[in-house]
């Protein structure tokens, strides 16, 4: 007999199907045992009488994490008896048969069980499979499913080329911190920060516009609810731009595409598991310099512990002040120094000191970082010796632009903390499938 999804349940009364997945609760009231049943698609309410005697007693032995196979006819529950929090509460199952797939131990972490508080993290970390079973937390990674297809359809509708650069690299792509290093062959090697330098290459091969979705590693010490050591990240990069302006208004039609897709699929999940609502994005988004956005924080008496940079206070407060003043959750800071930016960020031609690059801010927390890169050969080599790096190790980066490379420029939204910010969640643990990071390596 083939096996049905619990969401489809509904749509079958009168029927017999089958169903599996796990035990969520057990209940017993009286002589009649209540089983809830938990699959990838929602939960069903199942119901074993003493009439049906070696089901009845086989049922008896069932325990919360169990994996089993029920059989029986779907039923309409009466009106007073409708369970209006899950999906499947107008109905029930009254159970025939029984088979007992997999037993399972006393789970280490609540998993089924209503009103229980949530263990601290890094033990729900210890157990990730089992924390991964609640709804609230399969719903995450269906959004991710469905963001990432709407950043994939938005990207072949528009003419991208999909690319998949090399994480094993001679050199580093910005500067020598945040380095893994390998060994590889009796040399040196480190995994890849980015795919920045090979996506500059395809626009030296003419791609012009190409998209990456990847893994990169960041060798970095923090241990903040927004940093870890490996991550995916969303990459594009387009030839034949005018300046860092049409990279943003790419970026707007991005986001826009990608919220419109999970608010469409899941902004009721997103609303009842979390309380947040996914609101698609309005055009053009707000835009400040840097300059600008120092001048608003310094009214707001917000502390500058950064100089030129923008510290995680100063994230939330523009943020907080956008979306007063503009009622936006997103807002680009652009113009940012060279100091403060990798030696490929283009510079101003009216102030060599400030590049053509941004971040995109969304609910207090950087996701995008972008620039128009550099593409004339001396003025590249002469910015990444002013950042005191040298040039050898970047003899292979610097032949993409002996042979002609058009201007271009790219973005790299960082998928783990949107979502994150999506969800108003508050540490990037939780939307990350296996997390990374100084002291996790397991599971």
């Amino acid at each position: 007999m083939q096996r049905f999804l619990i969401k489809d349940t509904a749509k079958h009364i009168g029927e017999k199907v089958k169903v599996a997945g796990w035990v969520n609760t057990r209940r017993a009231h009286g002589k009649i045992l209540f089983i809830d049943l938990r699959d990838i698609s929602g939960i069903l309410q199942t119901v074993f009488t003493p009439s049906n005697k070696e089901v009845y007693e086989l049922a008896g032995q069932l325990r919360p994490e169990w994996v089993v196979e029920i059989t029986g006819q779907i039923v309409k529950r009466p009106e007073q008896m409708v369970n209006p929090k899950i999906e499947t509460g107008q109905v029930e199952l009254s159970a025939e048969s029984l088979n007992i797939l997999s037993e399972a131990q006393t789970s280490p972490i609540p998993v089924g069980e209503e009103n229980v508080e949530e263990v601290e993290i890094d033990k729900r970390m210890d157990w990730r499979w089992l924390d991964l079973r609640k709804p609230e937390k399969l719903l995450i990674f269906k959004v991710w499913t469905t963001m990432e297809k709407a950043f994939i359809d938005y990207c072949v509708l528009n003419n991208f080329i999909e690319i998949h650069s090399p994480k094993i690299l001679i050199t580093s792509t910005e500067s020598g911190s945040e380095l893994f290093e390998i060994k590889y062959f009796g040399k040196k090697a480190y995994l890849a920060q980015s795919p920045q330098l090979y996506k500059q290459m395809a626009m030296a091969a003419g791609f012009e516009k190409v998209f990456e979705i990847g893994p990169v590693f960041r060798a970095n010490p923090s241990m903040t609810s927004r940093h870890d050591t490996e991550f995916t990240m969303y990459d594009i990069e387009m030839s034949f731009i005018d300046s860092h302006h049409d990279l943003m208004e790419e970026e707007e039609r991005m986001m826009v595409s990608m919220f419109t897709a999970i608010k469409n699929e899941h902004g009721e999940g997103i609303k009842k598991y979390f309380g947040a609502d996914v609101v698609v994005p309005k055009t053009p988004f707000p835009k400040l310099t840097l300059a600008e956005s120092k001048k608003i924080l310094k009214d707001l008496k917000v502390p500058n512990e950064r100089g030129d940079d923008l510290s995680p206070e100063e994230e939330r407060a523009i943020c907080d002040y956008i979306k007063e003043k503009k009622g936006h959750e997103f807002v680009f800071i652009h113009e940012w120094p060279a100091k403060v930016r990798a030696f490929y960020s283009m510079r101003s031609e009216s102030d060599p000191k400030t590049t053509k690059s941004f971040d995109l801010l969304f609910k207090g927390l950087e996701i995008t970082s972008g620039a128009q890169r550099e593409h004339r050969y001396e003025q590249l080599a002469k910015q990444i010796k002013e950042q005191g790096l040298k040039l050898k190790p970047f003899e292979s980066y610097l032949n993409f632009f002996k042979y002609g490379c058009p201007p271009h420029g790219g973005f790299a939204p960082g998928p783990s903390r949107l979502i994150m910010k999506i969800f108003n969640l508050i540490n990037v643990r939780e939307v990350t499938y296996l997390y990374r990071g100084v002291k996790r390596l397991t599971p």
